[in-house]
C-alpha cells in the first residue's frame, strides 16, 4: 500500500552558515591526514537525507502506543533522543518498562516501516555522485560504517546504487560496542588495513561523530537535520550543508596541494 508523503514538507531542523569554520586553527583541517588512502561514511543522514523518513516513522507508531499521552514527538525530541542511535539503545530510552522481546518487535516494525518509506522516497545525498567519482578516481579505500540494522544498510546502499561503490559494510551490532564508541570504525580500519593518520570520515550525528574521532580520525558534519553548532561542539572539523558544498571542495584541494608538496620535497 502507498505510504503517502507526509514528510515531504519536513523543514530542516537547522541551517547551515555560510561562515561556518573548521574548529582546527591553521591551515586545512583535513591536511593532517594527507596523503589520503580511505574515507569512510555513515549511512542514514549522510549518503541520504533519510531523517524524515525515520522521523515520520518514530512519531506515527509512538503516537500509535501511546507514548508521551499520545502527543506526536516533535522534532527536537527525535534530534536529541532518537537520531542516530542505535535500537538496543533506543529500546532503553522509549521503552523502557517494556519486556524486551516486546521492545525489540517495536522497533524491527519501525525499521520495516521505514524500508517501505526509503524503497519509495529516498533520494542521494546532493554532490554524492561527484564525491564518488573523485574517490574512485584517485583509488582511494572507502567503507560504510552504521548502526543501523543490515537489512536498512543493504537496502539504502543499494537504492543509491553504491553495492560496487563500497568495499565493506560495518554493522555496529556486529561490534563490541556500537557508536558513540569508536570499535566500528576501528573495525573499518582493521579491515581495510589503512592506519587512522590517513583517513576521514563523513558523519551527520553526535553519536557518529564521537566514535569517529574516538577511532582518531577528524570528521565532517553533515549538517542535513542536526544543528551545525551541535555537531561542531561533538567535535567535527567543520560542518558542509551536502556533498557539493564549496567548504568540502576547496579542503580536499588543499589536502591534495599538501600531499603534493610532501612528496615533492621526499
Amino acid at each position: 500500500m502507498h505510504q503517502p508523503n507526509r514528510f515531504k514538507d519536513f523543514p530542516r531542523m537547522s541551517s547551515i552558515s555560510s561562515n561556518a569554520r573548521p574548529i582546527h586553527s591553521g591551515g586545512s583541517s583535513l591536511a593532517s591526514v594527507a596523503p589520503l588512502e580511505a574515507i569512510l561514511f555513515d549511512i542514514d543522514g549522510t549518503l541520504c537525507d533519510s531523517d524524515p523518513l525515520h522521523f515520520y516513522a518514530f512519531r506515527d507508531m509512538l503516537q500509535e502506543i501511546g507514548f508521551n499521552g499520545g502527543t506526536p514527538i516533535t522534532e527536537e525530541f527525535f534530534i536529541k533522543n532518537i537520531s542516530g542511535k542505535h535500537n538496543e539503545e533506543l529500546r532503553e530510552i522509549l521503552l523502557p518498562d517494556w519486556e524486551i522481546q516486546r521492545s525489540r518487535k517495536f522497533l524491527e516494525d519501525k525499521e520495516a516501516l521505514f524500508r517501505r518509506l526509503a524503497s519509495e522516497q529516498l533520494q542521494p545525498m546532493k554532490g554524492l555522485q561527484k564525491l564518488c567519482k573523485w574517490i574512485e578516481d584517485r583509488g582511494l579505500r572507502r567503507a560504510a560504517v552504521t548502526n543501523a540494522p543490515r537489512s536498512n544498510a543493504e537496502l539504502l546502499i543499494s537504492m543509491l546504487g553504491l553495492s560496487d561503490f563500497f568495499e565493506i559494510l560495518v554493522l555496529a551490532s556486529e561490534c563490541d560496542r556500537v557508536k558513540p564508541f569508536p570499535d566500528p570504525y576501528l573495525k573499518a580500519l582493521q579491515e581495510l588495513d589503512i592506519s587512522h593518520k590517513h583517513a576521514f570520515v563523513f558523519e551527520d550525528s553526535v553519536s557518529g561523530i564521537k566514535a569517529g574521532m574516538g577511532a582518531g580520525m577528524p570528521v565532517v558534519g553533515l549538517g542535513t537535520r542536526n544543528p551545525e553548532q551541535l555537531l561542531i561542539e561533538a567535535g567535527a572539523v567543520f560542518v558542509i550543508a551536502d556533498f557539493d558544498d564549496p567548504k568540502l571542495w576547496t579542503e580536499l584541494e588543499e589536502m591534495e596541494i599538501k600531499a603534493e608538496a610532501t612528496t615533492t620535497t621526499k
